[in-house]
């Protein structure tokens, strides 16, 4: 894409020759109770822009979410430049930094191209109104005559055509000489689908070139001059935010253990938060290590030898969903009871390179290059953290390592910013790998319940579905260290993703059994929603086998979404699936049991009832060797409606990324702990899936350009692992109820199913 350093937001907000979208400032929304948001007062002073069309024609275009590697950077200027008819390329996007784009909350639940691109696209179609306005007044002719192509405006050649006494003019000719600022009216007319020449279209994406060449986009690669390198020393509750002991537990530091060493500037303790800082990296990381650190004793850490019992005996407070008909009554005569329960593990972001943060604190000021999702969140946390007001913190967002949620980005810009404010110099702070395992905020394990069963015709005699999520809003850790913020014991309400099934159900209830956290656990990919389906898709496919019917007929014959049917069928039809009953006539050879199964979802995000995001469906062949616990992956079709596809070939790579995170969480990924501890600390005691494990992945994305679009970031994981599961049972006649299906689990569940009960 263009350069865009030939402008600054100083001569965007006040200079000539170019034409601003802007929307006055506001005070964030206040996040409603138990969900995530922006926990911030600040109102900016100066009007929030969308687009800025500059004196060369160049179009700046501001998104207040960023790119973690979906490629939402393309597909939004891909938006910008369609709606102005103009080169793609002369479209540069600003993401994610809180001083230079609207606040739009944080970077979640597949949102951006479903949710906070249509005000940016309403300001580009506003900008292209007012530049029809601006020509028609130029050339003294009717507006009709004239439209937006290659970036100026021209004569509509079917009416008078351009020559050299109508020739078209820039957009930036007609901005010469007067300062356009236009208000955001959400009114400005959008172009037509049909009339798309680059929305809808494959475009390769604009953040590779300069990652494949080395140029500096990573924030673990940022240096500044005069910095200097900070290591963190955690306290030995680890993975805990909540108890009496957070910020407590510091009893003395010595500092002198140090203080020969090499390099060392500083040790910083405030709280339970303590930090060396030293020229170099490797004396910061020696400084650490060295540092004699005394503690009190934990105590009070709950049990978590059995994570199922663990979330059992956690208080609760139910929030009743749904409650339609009359469902014990309908129980009661159902002809086949069937009743069940799942368990989803705690789980890691698993981002590859540990978290990493430079921090700049001047006098009265702070500056902070950070891998956050959440820019302005983090500036909220950072101006309760140091005292400072937001409107003299910055936060530059660079590219890190990937997370879809919340691992420590955060955390180690606090470390950084701290650090840098006790030595009064730019420092960088990066996480051990033991760190980032250890004290991120995890995906939350899950209890789910099921009661229902069968009527003598084979439908679902009635649904009781109620799931307990363990989560809080995971405050920022420098916060709690050093007793900024009390720890809190206030449960996140967000058990409620897809936590109803998409199937007729005629008598149901569903409950949302809201429970604080056990260890420090926040969002994952998929949030609640991932467990929710994996239970819903388990035990409809239950129900297929206990009608005697096909898995695949069964959930169509009770599933009332048109849109959801046409999915699916396009999708059986592709994997040329043979209607059959799950494990009537498995297919065995020696010690290995073929089978296949289905899954469908559709994403649900936000409080209760929320909106939906894509529809996804996936098929699995596997085979499973009954006395290893060994899964072969054999075939796998993955079929996704997402409706409009602003960048075809950013959703197919979307897809196969997602599928193969799901495969991993799936078939590998648990965090263990010993002692109430996490003892997932690097990568061999927390296995990942590997390129070898991978079968061939086949694709199907419906095209739907006439429906609008829908978010794809998350969708595509839900229907994995009761595909799998089902596949499993398809293949040996037993349920498997708990993920992850390692060889160890899948032996242990076969032997189990196996005892006389």
């Amino acid at each position: 894409m263009a350069d865009k350093s030939n402008y600054t937001r100083q001569s965007l907000l006040h200079e000539p020759d170019l034409l601003v979208v802007y929307r006055d400032p506001i005070t964030p929304p206040k996040p409603a109770p138990g969900q995530p948001g922006t926990l911030s007062l600040f109102t900016p002073i100066e009007p929030e822009i969308f687009i800025a069309i500059l004196s060369d024609s160049h179009i700046v275009a501001f998104n207040g979410h960023v790119d973690l590697g979906t490629g939402i950077r393309t597909s939004l200027a891909q938006i910008v430049a369609e709606e102005l008819s103009t080169a793609f390329d002369s479209v540069t996007m600003v993401l994610g930094n809180p001083f230079d784009v609207p606040n739009q909350g944080p970077t979640i639940a597949s949102a951006t191209i479903q949710i906070t691109a249509e005000p940016l696209r309403r300001a580009a179609a506003q900008a292209r109104e007012y530049l029809l306005t601006l020509a028609a007044k130029h050339f003294g002719v009717e507006r009709s005559l004239l439209s937006c192509q290659h970036g100026a405006i021209h004569f509509n050649s079917t009416i008078q055509p351009n020559d050299k006494h109508h020739p078209p003019i820039s957009f930036g000719a007609l901005l010469k000489g007067a300062r356009h600022a236009l208000k955001l009216d959400d009114r400005a007319p959008l172009k037509p689908a049909s009339d798309y020449t680059l929305v809808g279209r494959a475009m390769a994406r604009v953040d590779i070139p300069d990652k494949v060449t080395g140029k500096l986009t990573f924030v673990h690669d940022f240096r500044l001059p005069d910095m200097l390198h900070g290591r963190v020393i955690r306290p030995p509750y680890v993975g805990h935010d909540n108890g009496a002991f957070i910020g407590t537990s510091l009893i003395a530091v010595d500092k002198s253990s140090v203080a020969h060493l090499p390099g060392v500037i500083s040790v910083v303790v405030i709280g339970d938060f303590v930090g060396v800082v030293a020229e170099r990296e490797e004396q910061a990381a020696a400084a650490a290590k060295q540092l004699k650190v005394e503690w009190r004793p934990v105590e009070g850490l709950p049990q978590l030898d059995n994570i199922e019992q663990a979330l059992l005996d956690l208080p609760s407070k139910q929030r009743m969903l749904i409650d339609e008909g009359d469902l014990d009554s309908a129980l009661s005569v159902a002809s086949q009871q069937l009743n069940r329960s799942y368990v989803w593990p705690f789980q890691l972001h698993g981002s590859i390179g540990p978290s990493c943060s430079v921090a700049d604190a001047k006098a009265g000021a702070l500056h902070v290059w950070s891998g956050t999702q959440n820019p302005h969140s983090l500036r909220a946390d950072l101006a309760r953290l140091t005292g400072l007001d937001e409107s003299v913190i910055t936060v530059t967002r660079m590219e890190t390592s990937g997370c879809y949620g919340r691992n420590c980005a955060d955390d180690v810009g606090a470390d950084a910013a701290l650090l840098s404010q006790a030595v009064g110099r730019p420092v960088r702070v990066q996480l051990t790998r033991e760190q980032e395992h250890t004290w991120e905020p995890k995906g939350a394990a899950q209890y789910m319940a099921i009661e229902g069963g069968l009527n003598a015709d084979g439908s679902p005699a009635g649904y009781r579905f109620s799931s307990r999520y363990p989560s809080n809003s995971a405050p920022t850790l420098a916060l709690l260290l050093t007793g900024t913020t009390p720890p809190i014991d206030i449960p996140f309400e967000m058990g409620d993703r897809t936590s109803v099934p998409p199937y007729h159900y005629p008598h149901r209830q569903i409950i949302c059994d809201d429970v604080p956290t056990l260890v420090r656990a926040s969002w994952l990919r998929g949030v609640s929603a991932l467990p929710n389906t994996f239970a819903h898709e388990s035990y409809i496919d239950e129900l297929a086998c206990l009608a005697n019917e096909d898995p695949v007929a069964y959930r169509l014959r009770n599933l009332p979404d048109v849109r959801a049917c046409e999915l699916i069928e396009a999708l059986v039809q592709r994997a040329n699936w043979k209607a059959g009953v799950a494990n009537k006539n498995p297919k065995k050879d020696a010690d290995w049991c073929y089978g296949r199964g289905f899954a469908y979802a559709q994403y649900v995000h936000s409080k209760f009832p929320g909106f939906g995001a894509a529809l996804a469906a996936w098929i699995v062949e596997l085979k499973v060797n009954t006395k290893s616990g060994r899964i072969v992956l054999e075939r796998l079709f993955v079929g996704q409606d997402a409706g409009l596809m602003v960048n075809p070939a950013g959703v197919r790579h979307q897809v196969h990324g997602n599928v193969i995170q799901m495969l991993s969480r799936t078939l590998k990924e648990r965090v263990t702990f010993e002692d109430s501890l996490p003892t997932s600390r690097e990568w061999g005691g927390y296995p990942v899936l590997r390129f070898s494990d991978l079968p061939a992945i086949d694709v199907m994305l419906l095209d739907r350009p006439e429906l609008p679009p829908l978010g794809v970031g998350e969708s595509t994981s839900l229907p994995g692992a009761p595909a799998i599961a089902n596949a499993l049972f398809d293949a040996t006649g037993v349920r498997f109820t708990h993920p992850p299906f390692t060889p160890d689990a899948v032996r242990e569940t076969l032997k189990s199913a196996l005892l006389p009960h």
